[in-house]
């Protein structure tokens, strides 16, 4: 009764069920942007580290205890 003459507190539960959602999706945008980020290095700092590290040794046959040995014509005809 009271609605009149101010007695009553408008109804903001749609507002604040709507202001709640938009603060859940913002949370997962942000953990999926961490996510895309941190992926993203993680792959930046792979290549990196093949550069540096990997060069013609890591395309050595791993049949092969030494550059040395050289390549056998067994393996070519393999694909090897």
């Amino acid at each position: 009764m009271g609605g009149a003459f101010g007695g009553g507190k408008p109804d903001t539960s749609a507002a604040e069920e709507s202001l709640r959602m938009q603060r859940e999706e913002t949370a997962r945008a942000r953990a999926a942007a961490e996510e895309e980020k941190r992926n993203l290095a993680e792959q930046m700092s792979a290549q990196k580290r093949a550069r540096l590290r990997g060069g013609k040794r890591m395309l050595l046959s791993e049949s092969r205890l030494s550059p040395e040995m050289g390549i056998n014509e067994e393996e070519q005809k393999l694909g090897a």
